[in-house]
């Protein structure tokens, strides 16, 4: 049994778990609709971090057009749903399949640029996308909005409050988290570093950059717009500015944060900038009238800081802290053992 286990997953279980356990009893020590409202946004950004993960820390490349597969997502699971009565799940499903088209295609020419012309590839793709959400009212109701979008059932159990809703986002959150964590141990996973390392010297072993680039650039895609359908379904109601520019900048400066370099970076990331942004809602306007616009401003400097400072942001510190008191509570747990014993 041990042994089908390691076959599927390559990686220890222990983390992850524990990180369920706790996310499990959340609700528990804080019955508030406010906290958990929080932590369903944490949960979105957690989705879309982790996939940004794996193509910026792991592959190398950047993206500043991944609003874009969040609003593809969102968009068809709403349509799909609230139009033509199909299952938000093959609503998602069909999201999926379509963010996933689109990546392939922006990816096949973008990914062959590097550094600053790919991100501003990217963010040419996500300007286009969010006019097209904008001028195609028809279909996406324009800036007025998108209303009714049914909520999300499984088996007849509807998720239609904070707290049924928070354990489902949660799961999902974690299952992406789990398959990064696969994925990046994988031989998919060490092809990427080679190529992040050097994309020349990964040619001439024999490993097709172009073609792990895009695959990875596909599979974000995909995290991006099942965090899309989900917020969809969550929300009921979706508008253009939800998917603008600012949103794929917010999303990289949650990676970067949270440290691009390991997968945990996307949740610690997406943490950090949702109780930080709530944090600063309540504060500033006791000092300016313009709360939102200071807002920007201090993320940015918090940016800048841990560029400067810590360039492999907070994911590293924080995953160390935990290990270092997991052993700290063994080893203080085998002594109280010995003690016991010797008694």
């Amino acid at each position: 049994m041990a042994k089908a286990i390691r076959n599927i997953y390559n990686r220890s279980l222990t983390g992850p778990l524990l990180v369920c356990l706790f996310l499990a009893l959340l609700p528990v020590g804080f019955p508030s609709n406010y906290i958990l409202s929080i932590l369903i946004i944490v949960a979105f950004y957690t989705i879309v971090g982790t996939g940004l993960t794996l193509l910026m820390g792991y592959a190398g490349q950047i993206s500043l057009g991944h609003a874009a597969f969040y609003g593809i997502g969102s968009y068809t699971s709403a349509i799909l749903s609230a139009h033509a009565g199909l299952s938000p799940w093959l609503a998602m499903l069909a999201g999926m399949v379509l963010s996933a088209l689109v990546a392939f295609i922006v990816g096949i020419p973008t990914l062959k640029l590097k550094e600053h012309y790919l991100a501003l590839a990217t963010l040419g793709f996500g300007v286009i996308v969010f006019v097209f959400f904008k001028e195609l009212d028809g279909l996406t109701g324009g800036l007025n909005g998108f209303f009714g979008i049914p909520s999300i059932s499984l088996f007849g159990f509807p998720f239609d409050n904070d707290f049924r809703f928070y354990y489902l986002i949660w799961t999902l959150a974690m299952l992406g988290i789990i398959f990064a964590r696969n994925v990046v141990q994988s031989r998919v996973g060490r092809a990427l570093q080679a190529v992040k390392d050097s994309e020349t010297a990964a040619n001439s072993l024999g490993v097709p950059a172009q073609k792990y680039k895009l695959q990875i650039f596909v599979l974000s895609a995909v995290y991006a717009s099942v965090a899309g359908s989900l917020y969809a379904h969550y929300v009921s109601f979706i508008n253009p500015e939800l998917f603008n520019v600012k949103t794929s900048l917010d999303f990289l400066i949650m990676v970067v944060i949270g440290g691009s370099g390991m997968v945990w970076g996307g949740v610690i990331g997406a943490a950090v900038f949702v109780i930080l942004g709530e944090i600063l809602k309540e504060i500033l306007p006791y000092f300016t009238d313009a709360s939102g616009e200071f807002q920007i401003v201090l993320f940015g400097v918090l940016l800048v800081v841990i560029l400067i400072y810590m360039p492999r942001g907070l994911g590293p510190m924080v995953v160390q802290t935990a290990k270092n008191r997991l052993r700290f509570g063994k080893r203080k747990a085998a002594a109280a053992s010995g003690g016991d014993r010797s008694a």
